[in-house]
């Protein structure tokens, strides 16, 4: 959703904003990496700096505010 507080319907998806399993840079790396249930894996359609800034997005907007940046090092180590 546009707001990122998540919806219901076909599927639940938990919301963004505001959401503390954000607090660990390496939690989102992962999953945006592999994918989980039925969120897609997007690893081998993203470089290591694209994940890195999506997470990074996540992570400083809606209501997020974790300071300590995700780097494509971080990137590169969680895909190992």
């Amino acid at each position: 959703m546009p707001d990122a507080t998540g919806a219901t319907g076909a599927g639940t998806y938990p919301s963004l904003a505001g959401n503390k399993n954000l607090e660990a840079g390496s939690y989102p790396v992962f999953l945006v990496i592999n994918g989980r249930r039925g969120m897609p894996a997007f690893g081998d359609m993203m470089t290591d700096g694209q994940i890195a800034a999506v997470v990074n997005y996540l992570r400083t907007h809606f209501s997020n505010n974790y300071e300590d940046a995700v780097t494509t090092k971080d990137v590169q180590d969680a895909r190992r």
